[in-house]
């Protein structure tokens, strides 16, 4: 099952996908989060979900997945409460940087003004001394909690999943480096797009492996698997719930693979007006624009 938010002349709405049918939901289920907080106990087989829609006022938009990938698509949430990202989490991304795999998660957070969604522009920092240019590209799997959790079991957090989607974490990397932090480089106003749609954990496996990628201007940058992951997004979960409770919209950024720009020689970086692509098999695909340097 996907779910995921559009926004039309119609106005913004949730909208899900089940069995080749798009399901919309009425104005009073949405947004999507409140929706699927209320009734998500009651789902077991995605069916049940079927039918609480239904029951619920969902009318059906029609069939097909090129149906699904045409919708205009908004960022899935509206305003995430907490987002707690993994640094360092594949092997072959920290061999690149030429460090060790940590023994325990290295968490940092970001926050809701860091945000964009599908279509909108990386906001570029200013080039004039008071920003930056080393600005890098980052795909991600993101996980989106769909229960509180609170001291879990890694079964217990699988179960709270409500599920994946795509994050670039774009970095300010000269930013970062300031300190032994990473605080200052990752929380730019909009500069993390994530989207376009959330999957269910009964349709996609990242501990069997994800192909993940980025690509600038057509240029792949990033291709690797979430089977490299040090940390299961079971483990990450579980492991965070151990000293913060999660609540149903927070997200958990699970890390980056090799091929980031800091990494490369000489070092390549995101230039005002470059496309940036990146997609995760079985999710889907985040496309955003770097806007003018410096712009509002």
């Amino acid at each position: 099952m996907r779910w995921a938010q559009i926004k039309d002349s119609k106005g913004s709405r949730a909208v899900c996908f089940f069995e080749e049918t798009v399901y919309e939901l009425p104005a009073k289920l949405s947004p999507l989060l409140n929706f699927y907080s209320r009734f998500r106990l009651n789902f077991g087989d995605p069916k049940n979900a079927v039918a609480i829609l239904k029951e619920n006022g969902a009318t059906v938009m029609g069939h097909g997945e090129e149906l699904w990938n045409s919708l205009p698509f908004i960022r899935p949430l509206d305003k995430p409460g907490k987002i707690v990202c993994a640094g360092l989490n594949y092997r072959d991304h920290a061999a690149e940087m030429n460090l060790e795999v940590p023994e325990h998660p290295a968490l940092f957070a970001k926050f809701p003004n860091a945000l964009i969604g599908p279509g909108e522009q990386i906001r570029m920092p200013a080039d004039d001394g008071t920003g930056s240019t080393k600005i890098d590209w980052e795909v991600e799997l993101c996980l989106v909690v769909g229960a509180r959790l609170r001291n879990a079991t890694e079964e217990q957090a699988f179960e709270a999943l409500m599920g994946y989607t795509v994050m670039n974490d774009v970095s300010v990397r000269d930013w970062q480096g300031r300190s032994s932090e990473w605080f200052q480089g990752k929380n730019w106003d909009a500069m993390t797009p994530f989207g376009p749609v959330i999957v269910s954990p009964d349709e996609v496996d990242p501990v069997a492996g994800l192909e993940l990628v980025c690509e600038v201007d057509g240029v792949v940058r990033q291709r690797g698997t979430t089977a490299d992951m040090v940390f299961t997004p079971a483990q990450l979960l579980s492991y965070i719930s151990r000293f913060m409770t999660l609540e149903p919209g927070d997200l958990v950024a699970t890390g980056t693979p090799a091929g980031v720009g800091l990494s490369l020689h000489p070092r390549q970086w995101l230039k005002p007006g470059q496309t940036v692509r990146t997609r995760i098999e079985g999710i889907g695909e985040l496309v955003n624009v770097c806007s003018e340097a410096g712009a509002l």
